[in-house]
């Protein structure tokens, strides 16, 4: 699946009003036109910033914003008022408004002219004031949004767009998105679970469910061509342990693994699914649990989670659009284990077969072992050790009466020990502030054991997303206290509760 952020577009939109004159309103149009085309040439900026004609009433600002939400491309737009534009024109546009919204404090000038600055400079340089204006009006239709403030030169001004254009894009991308999941639910597992229902209502993706019967017809079709093909692609990938190279005893296991990968891809692309999720629960009429194909296909942008897990498919996807071209990768994780020695504590984090394999600090390894869970074959995965770096791990969960996305920023750390008795991806990861602290806040805000594990981003990223899709944010960092966190737990449930 290739990820493409350039084919999308944030509309640019300066805010103004009639009674400046001709003269100041084609400097502001002028203005207006330089900072988009900036922006859209930047290298730091994913998307195609496009100018809009400045707004200049309510006519024109209502004509413009609905005009985003019918532009199949728009991801979200941007506001400015480079002059004072008053905001009881903005209600009408803005309530109609339904893509991300980022508001731009800034101005064309970066320093006053303290020697040549006149009353014409001053009509003209307005957005002091005239996007606090703006501003109040957004916040009073509570509408969610991003403030960003600054000189639009400085980099950081430019990162910061940058972060919220491919949450934009993330949350466009999740917009009629479909996900599969195979079977249903691991069997009395909660945080897993969850209303599918009120997440097509909330999101906008939705997630149904098929038989594996459906994908094991697939599978049963594949051609020898297609395995022969896609053999020796993984031979020509990855470094192939003894017993799967052509001739090995268990160069079968590894034929009935591409046999899966060739069977689920063409599920996955006939339905133009964006991610998927199986349990070894239900592989009625499967050889092995699909563990390398699955490997693969996140590698290639799909949201994967393992046991029913609908809702981490859908989080590693929108991840995967916002890091795309970024180095690093997101990858569907579990914490397995722990490392407590006080010296050295950190979490162990894997999963059975199904760690992505862009993962990968090395060349992978084709191994083939016993799998003690799902009773069938043993099965192939790709072996090796985890990159290392800051990372985050996210974690999107239903409360029942709310979602809430909570992202944990983390310290991936070189995985040095050889772990000659685990045939599985290794990640290992340090968790902020302390891992008592860490691992104890995630426990009190609910967390799930499924997460996306990130080292493309950072946890703005995620904090734009939340506000975009307008669930609840809880942050665990550097700052973060167990006092502080159950406190700020308790203030949300009051919030929401008030909110519904």
């Amino acid at each position: 699946m290739n990820i493409d952020l350039k084919q999308f577009e944030v509309w640019f939109i300066t805010g103004s009003q009639d009674l400046y004159g001709e003269e100041t309103l084609r400097q502001v149009a002028v203005h207006a036109e330089e900072i988009a085309q900036y922006f859209s040439a930047h290298k730091n900026i994913p998307v195609q910033v496009v100018y809009k004609p400045i707004v200049k009433n309510s006519d024109e600002i209502y004509n413009t914003l609905v005009a985003a939400n019918a532009a199949t491309n728009c991801v979200g737009v941007i506001t400015w008022m480079h002059t004072f534009s008053p905001a009881k024109m903005w209600i009408r546009g803005l309530n109609a408004l339904q893509k991300p919204l980022l508001h731009l404090h800034t101005q064309y000038n970066r320093d006053i002219p303290w020697d040549s600055i006149d009353m014409d400079f001053m009509n003209l340089n307005q957005s002091a004031h005239g996007d606090r204006e703006f501003g109040h009006i957004v916040s009073r239709l509570n509408i969610g949004r991003k403030v960003v403030t600054g000189y639009w030169k400085d980099e950081d001004v430019l990162e910061r767009i940058n972060i919220w254009a491919r949450a934009s894009a993330a949350w466009h991308d999740w917009q009629g998105a479909k996900f599969v999941r195979f079977g249903d639910n691991m069997r009395y597992v909660a945080v897993t679970d969850g209303d599918k229902v009120s997440a097509e209502t909330q999101f906008g993706f939705s997630v149904n469910t098929y038989a594996i019967g459906d994908l094991v017809a697939l599978i049963n079709a594949v051609s020898e061509q297609e395995i022969a093909a896609l053999l020796q692609d993984y031979e020509s990938t990855y470094t192939l342990a003894p017993n799967v190279v052509e001739g090995g005893e268990q160069r079968q296991s590894l034929i009935e693994a591409a046999k899966i990968e060739v069977g689920l891809r063409k599920f996955l692309e006939a339905g133009n699914y964006k991610g998927f999720t199986d349990t070894f629960e239900d592989l009625h009429g499967m050889i092995q649990l699909p563990g390398l194909a699955v490997q693969r296909l996140m590698a290639d942008g799909y949201g994967f989670a393992g046991e029913g897990d609908w809702k981490t498919p859908a989080l590693v996807r929108a991840c995967k659009v916002m890091g795309a071209g970024l180095p690093g990768t997101t990858a569907f994780m579990e914490d397995y284990t722990y490392n407590f020695d006080p010296e050295n504590a950190m979490v162990l984090g894997s999963h059975m077969l199904e760690v992505d394999a862009a993962l990968a600090a090395d060349k992978p390894r084709i191994e083939v072992h016993p799998l003690g869970i799902g009773g069938k074959a043993d099965p192939a995965r790709l072996v090796f050790n985890g990159i290392s770096g800051p990372a985050l791990n996210a974690s999107l969960v239903d409360m029942g009466t709310r979602f809430r996305l909570i992202v944990n920023k983390v310290e991936g750390v070189p995985v040095q020990e050889n772990l000659p008795k685990l045939p599985v991806a290794r990640v290992l990861w340090k968790p902020l502030p302390d891992m008592k602290t860490g691992c104890s806040a995630w426990i009190y805000a609910g967390g799930a054991h499924h997460t996306a594990y990130s080292l493309s981003l950072t946890p703005e990223y995620l904090e734009d997303f939340a506000r975009i899709a307008g669930v609840e944010y809880v942050a665990i960092d550097e700052q973060t206290t167990l006092t502080n966190l159950e406190n700020q737990l308790k203030w949300n449930e009051l919030y929401y509760l008030l909110k519904k």
